[in-house]
Parts: structure tokens; C-alpha cells; sequence
């Protein structure tokens, strides 16, 4: 049984670190923030311990939850790898403790997002989620009955490196052909990039928006001028649908969920996007007119779902102990 006190939840970006009180119904009740200090490891620590004292008012003895990027051992104690931060096996979890002088529950960003929504979002009464979250690459989440599931290492739900094309286009983790270099941010601003490059007529407004540079498209602009109705650019997002719809058949068909809930920087193509990527997953998932589909469904909280569900998680730590 949770308790209905608030608690906190800390939300670590690349830039910026966002601290909330969260009631029990999800609700954020108060937020600060103030700058990351990416490559000092020490000074990162600091900044969230004034934070979370600061929401704290000192004394308050709220369950504390920290959300980060990167991959966490099995019982969440250490950092291995942070790819925005100087975490590198590093033991975050006892380093907090110590100076704030209370229990801290350390999570992954992604799964965080993913309790959030399984808890007060677009998954709600749904014990088998899959979340995926779409950025410059893809990463997500597994909730399996009601319990974030990490895997036997603890970091499970690397999605965007399954190899879904092999020698396919090389990924910065060091494979050829990984979902998230055909399904993401990064992969459309690419896409949109060689069109500009190829000095493709077809690609006028694109060439136009970026003023002739490649270096300039990004996903998010192509999915701007997709959305205004740019028939090149809807190409483009047309395309990344398909092979998101294929890489969520094959999830689907792996851990068969009740509902895939997709989120991040979509953009302002999202619904299209979206669209093309369930018909696309209904075109491909094994055993399809036997089996029922999961729904593909949009993610509801935001940016906030990562310190949300950070924040709950703490509270249900702090219940269970």
C-alpha cells in the first residue's frame, strides 16, 4: 500500500535538472530547476541534493526518486554508463544517501517515463506495457504485470539497437543497421539532409527552410513542414512510420503486451506518424488475424512522466520497506 504522502523526483537532462513535488495521484505540485553540470561528477550530485533539500524545506522527509540516462546495475545502486553525464560505474545511489541522510531509489530515465504512464497515463489499467520513447535515437521501457522489468544485467530496453537492417547504416554504439538509424529523430533529419544535398527539386521547401545547408535539417523540421503539408517531407515521415511500425512488431510479437505507448520529441507530425506506424505493425506482426493487437497509443505526460514516475517509485520503495 503506497502512501499518500508527497514525495520528490528528480529528472537529470543533458542540460538541465528539473525537481518536483509529486502528489499520489501523479500530480505535480511544485517544480525548480537549475542547470547540469554535465562533466563535474561531484558538482551533478551537489545540485541535487540542494534540490531536493530546496523542495524539502529542510527537514521534510520526502521519499526521494532520481531519474538518469544511462544503464544502472541490477539493484540500482551504481551508474555504469550515463551518456550525457561523467557517470561511469559510479555508486550515485549511496553517494545521495549519504548526504541527504535518507533513502534514495535510483531509476533510468525511460523506465521511469514508462511507470509514469503505466501509472497515470495513457497505460492505466494496462499490466503489460511497452514504451517507447523517440528522440535522437529510440530507448523505452517494459512494464510486465504491474513491475518495470530490467532484465537479468538490469538494462533491458535498449530498443533502438535491435539490428532491424543488417550493414545497414552504422550506429554510434558501434553496430551496422539499429532501429533507431531508420526510426528517429536522427534518422529523419539524415534523411531530410541528403535530399538538401542532392539538390532535389522536389525537396524546394526543405532547401528553402534550411537555406541550401544540410547540416541545418533536423528532424524536427522535417516534421514541421510535414505536418504544413510538404508532400517530400511527408514523404520522409511516411517512411520512418514504416520502419517504426516494423520495429514495434517485432517487439510486439517478442513480449506481447496489451498496449505500446509511444513518446518524445514526435513533433508536430506525430498523428500522422503514429497512424502509418500502427497500420504498418497490423501489416507485419506474426500470427495477425489469430492473435488480438496491442494498441499503439501516444504518451500522455509529457516531459514531466520521467520525474513523475521517478517520484512514485520512491513512494512505493518507501512503502514496501
Amino acid at each position: 500500500m503506497q502512501t499518500s504522502e508527497p514525495s520528490i523526483g528528480v529528472d537529470i537532462g543533458g542540460t538541465k535538472i528539473l525537481a518536483a513535488l509529486v502528489d499520489s495521484s501523479g500530480a505535480v505540485t511544485r517544480q525548480i530547476h537549475r542547470p547540469t553540470p554535465a562533466r563535474d561528477v561531484a558538482a551533478t550530485e551537489r545540485a541535487i541534493v540542494e534540490l531536493v533539500r530546496e523542495l524539502g524545506d529542510g527537514d521534510l522527509r520526502c521519499p526521494v526518486g532520481v531519474g538518469a540516462a544511462g544503464w544502472m546495475n541490477r539493484d540500482s545502486s551504481r551508474v555504469l554508463f550515463s551518456p550525457h553525464l561523467s557517470w561511469r560505474d559510479e555508486p550515485v545511489r549511496d553517494r545521495l544517501e549519504g548526504q541527504l541522510g535518507q533513502p534514495v531509489t535510483l531509476v533510468n530515465d525511460a523506465d521511469a517515463a514508462g511507470w509514469a504512464e503505466y501509472r497515470f497515463g495513457a497505460a492505466r489499467g494496462v499490466n503489460d506495457v511497452v514504451c517507447l520513447t523517440l528522440g535522437t535515437g529510440i530507448g523505452g521501457s517494459i512494464i510486465l504485470s504491474g513491475e518495470v522489468h530490467r532484465g537479468n544485467s538490469g538494462i533491458a530496453g535498449e530498443f533502438g539497437h535491435q539490428v532491424i537492417v543488417p550493414g545497414g547504416h552504422r550506429c554510434a554504439c558501434g553496430n551496422r543497421g539499429c532501429w533507431e538509424q531508420y526510426a528517429s529523430g536522427n534518422a529523419l533529419g539524415r534523411d531530410g539532409a541528403e535530399l538538401v544535398r542532392s539538390k532535389s527539386p522536389i525537396a524546394h521547401n526543405l532547401r528553402e527552410a534550411c537555406n541550401d545547408d544540410p547540416e541545418a535539417v533536423t528532424g524536427a523540421l522535417v516534421t514541421e513542414l510535414a505536418a504544413s503539408g510538404d508532400l517530400a517531407c511527408r514523404d520522409l515521415v511516411e517512411e520512418m512510420g514504416q520502419w517504426l511500425g516494423l520495429g514495434i512488431s517485432n517487439l510486439v510479437s517478442v513480449l506481447d503486451p496489451g498496449m505500446v505507448v509511444i513518446g518524445g520529441g514526435l513533433g508536430s507530425a506525430q498523428t500522422e506518424l503514429l497512424a502509418v506506424a500502427e497500420a504498418h505493425y497490423r501489416r507485419t506482426l506474426s500470427g495477425r488475424g489469430f492473435r488480438p493487437f496491442a494498441q499503439v497509443c501516444r504518451a500522455q505526460l509529457g516531459s514531466l512522466a520521467g520525474l513523475i514516475g521517478a517520484a512514485d517509485l520512491a513512494r512505493a520503495s518507501a512503502s514496501a520497506a
